[in-house]
């Protein structure tokens, strides 16, 4: 007896739950044809559930661009990169650095390389270890993933300090560094988004220059890797 009612009931629950969470002519077609709702068929031909089925469905998300990168967001990044720590750092490394040739140049960026594939690493060791570094990793860890790197170049295009180790030491060959630095104090250069299939994320570069305390004169250059699908979320959030 007890199987028998369950045979029966379970059946009309289940249709009435699925009348009420259908558009109505998917709710119809189940009363008249309870086979039709089990096994999730429908009719050929009928276009006005075909256009009911289209509005359950929800728009895809646009996927994020370079325009998300608004001015107020350019701002933002200013705001941590013109600061004292960044300047005196450009600026002994520019001391230090000052003249050298571009033989030598390659040359620590070729033991850079050499040492991201050893335990010895004393030139990356230093540079992940220095102030610099130390700040711009705090200033990615405070921002819960909007940041995925950040790097700072001296006159040179060489590394001075930062969040993550890069695959190579010199940028100076590069765009983020050849359209910030030589352009001016002010010189903006925003790379085009690339999709990050490990993290499933979309990812864009934001370059600038940086300028002295006095903003007439660019010093150095900085680098930094926004998560741009965490930027657009936050801006549709109103959170940003």
């Amino acid at each position: 007896m007890t199987d028998r009612i369950h045979s029966w009931l379970v059946p009309g629950l289940f249709a009435a739950g699925a009348a009420l969470a259908m558009p109505p002519a998917i709710a119809q077609e189940a009363a008249t044809d309870p086979a039709a709702l089990a096994d999730g068929e429908v009719a050929e031909g009928d276009e006005a559930l075909e256009l009911e089925l289209a509005a359950v469905e929800p728009a895809a998300p646009l996927p994020p661009t370079a325009q998300d990168v608004t001015p107020d967001v350019i701002a933002s990044l200013r705001d941590f990169i013109n600061t004292e720590i960044v300047r005196a750092s450009i600026v002994n490394q520019n001391r230090k650095y000052a003249g050298m040739t571009e033989s030598r140049i390659i040359e620590l960026d070729d033991k850079w390389r050499a040492e991201r594939k050893s335990d010895d690493q004393p030139l990356i060791s230093a540079t992940l270890t220095n102030p610099l570094s130390s700040y711009l990793t705090r200033v990615q860890a405070h921002n819960v993933g909007l940041y995925t790197e950040m790097f700072v170049m001296d006159a040179n295009g060489l590394n001075v300090g930062q969040s993550n180790i890069t695959s190579d030491y010199w940028q100076g060959d590069e765009a983020k560094f050849q359209k910030t630095y030589p352009a001016g104090p002010d010189a903006v250069f925003v790379d085009e988004p690339e999709f990050d299939d490990e993290m499933g994320i979309w990812r864009i570069q934001v370059n600038m220059a940086i300028a002295d305390e006095t903003g007439s004169q660019a010093i150095g250059a900085v680098t930094v890797e926004l998560n741009l699908s965490e930027l657009q979320r936050r801006q549709q959030m109103g959170t940003l």
